[in-house]
């Protein structure tokens, strides 16, 4: 089993469905894209390394974001009016 850190993704589909183990897998990635940020912006590591933080980077963004836009959505679910309930407005009127 491969351990590098190009391994952990986040599992869209677990945010979905509201797994609480998400909400960690994406701490666990904004913590480790801080980390490449910090070593990018030292201009220590040679330009290959560079590139494939970078890419890591890339990857962990959107992970991140994916994430963030799922909980967006499940947040205005929860704050919609019950449209799924049928008769709902004719009961309240």
């Amino acid at each position: 089993m491969d351990s590098s850190p190009a391994s952990k993704t986040i599992n869209p589909q677990t945010v979905e469905n509201g797994d609480p183990s998400a909400i960690t897998r994406y701490e666990q990635a904004l913590a480790e894209l801080e980390q490449i940020v910090a070593r990018l912006e030292t201009g220590e590591q040679s330009l290959e390394q560079s590139l494939k933080d970078y890419e890591r980077g890339v990857e962990l963004e959107r992970q991140c974001q994916r994430a963030l836009d799922e909980a967006e959505r499940r947040v205005a679910a929860i704050n919609e009016p019950d449209a799924d309930e049928p008769g709902r407005n004719e009961r309240s009127s």
